[in-house]
């Protein structure tokens, strides 16, 4: 199961930076993650600045 995206999301784009393989994209009205990509290492989770990334 990947991680996903709370309505905590500011858009600043922190975690689509970090992320290692590309899972991270920007939506709307907040960034998604794709679970099919996701490998759930936590780099997004370390650099929200916001608390809006949830882990599986």
């Amino acid at each position: 199961m990947a991680h996903s995206i709370n309505d905590n999301c500011i858009m600043c784009g922190a975690c689509a930076s970090e992320c290692p393989v590309e899972a991270i994209s920007e939506g709307d009205p907040k960034y998604i993650i794709d679970p099919d990509t996701c490998t759930d290492c936590g780099a997004c989770v370390d650099v929200c600045p916001s608390d809006a990334i949830d882990a599986p």
